[in-house]
């Protein structure tokens, strides 16, 4: 029994998205530029880093299906959260790149609301918000069984 409980707990970290590669400090940093429209909030309601109202809380984005925070999402976003996509460092760090070039190569509509570029260190801004909130657990178990 104890093999069957480590055995599925290696499955859920190798599958989780968490295990980002990006560097947390520089992902801080780099975090600077999303606050004029994000807030990473958790769910006790305690502010993790103050931020504007305009787009979504990122508080447990890592593993988060796509579009499912409440949130009036873009066309783009609401397609993926119906397709059941997640948010993966590869997925978040090409997003922030070019939102409308990310939406259109997965073939979604390209309409999004966010206009924001961030030219680099996606990976880090993935790496920065896996560091303030676990993955989302239940979807990544739902989808590792």
């Amino acid at each position: 029994m104890k093999f069957v409980v480590a055995a599925a707990t290696a499955a859920l970290l190798v599958a989780s998205p968490a295990t980002a590669e990006g560097d947390v400090e520089a992902g801080e940093k780099a975090f600077k530029r999303c606050k004029a429209c994000h807030s990473v909030v958790n769910p006790d309601g305690d502010v993790l880093y103050k931020g504007g109202k305009t787009g979504p809380n990122l508080y447990g984005i890592v593993g988060r299906t796509i579009g499912s925070e409440d949130f009036k999402y873009g066309a783009g976003l609401l397609e993926a959260n119906e397709a059941g996509v997640t948010w993966t460092e590869e997925a978040l760090a090409a997003y922030v790149v070019d939102p409308k070039a990310w939406l259109g190569d997965n073939g979604y509509a390209t309409k999004s609301k966010m206009s924001f570029k961030l030219k680099k260190g996606g990976d880090d801004v993935f790496a920065y918000l896996a560091s303030l909130a676990p993955a989302a657990e239940a979807e990544v178990e739902e989808k590792s069984e």
